[in-house]
């Protein structure tokens, strides 16, 4: 007897992509893409960002590293990116060295 899991006809499960939100951001968008990616409101991610920082000050660092890190969802039409956002892809670009973990 065979399962779903195993018939050679099905297909391995989507995986949702971890990016930065193009819409909820307040800083980078890192908050808001958590809440996006986990179904999770953006402002408890915030707040435990918040905490985060103020019980240790790891918060801060945790939130630059993601920023650079974790590639940016579309903005909508119209929208340039800000001067930092501009920095942060040009870092990730050095960082990652040039690789897109999407593709």
């Amino acid at each position: 007897m065979t399962t779903a899991a195993e018939s050679p006809t099905s297909q391995p499960p989507h995986v949702r992509p971890f990016l930065r939100s193009g819409t909820d951001r307040m800083a980078g968008g890192v908050c808001g893409g958590l809440a996006e990616y986990t179904g999770i409101d953006a402002t408890l991610w915030r707040v435990g960002a918040v905490l985060f920082t103020l019980t240790g000050g790891a918060g801060v660092l945790v939130y630059l590293l993601l920023w650079v890190v974790v590639p940016s969802a579309p903005l909508p039409e119209g929208t340039r990116p800000s001067l930092l956002e501009e920095w942060a892809q040009r870092l990730r670009a050095a960082v990652l060295g040039g690789r897109d973990r999407r593709a």
